[in-house]
């Protein structure tokens, strides 16, 4: 697995399960449903985007997209993650011979 394909995954599940808007987490027949997310968050991330960013972007949909309540602490902890994810992947990556 190369990092862009482990960063995409972990986005994958970070969105599906961490922050998980309408709450479908637990619905197997719900698993793709953040998936259109994905590549935009994703480029976010591997071009070195920051909390604010990505939290921005995270409240963005929630509201525009999806008519939702804006949650900036939830969103403002899933950016924390995705940010995380990306430096954890980083140095595994930096270290693999």
């Amino acid at each position: 697995m190369t990092f862009e394909q482990e960063l995409y995954q972990r986005i994958d599940e970070v969105l599906h399960y961490l922050w998980d808007p309408i709450g479908v987490a637990r619905e197997p027949f719900a698993r793709d449903e953040y998936a259109a997310y994905v590549p935009e968050v994703f480029g976010l991330v591997a071009e070195g985007a920051g909390e604010q960013q990505l939290m921005g972007y995270l409240l963005q949909v929630e509201g525009d997209a999806m008519g939702l309540a804006a949650r900036p602490s939830h969103a403002r902890r899933i950016a924390e993650m995705l940010v995380e994810w990306r430096d954890v992947l980083e140095q595994k990556y930096s270290e693999t011979p």
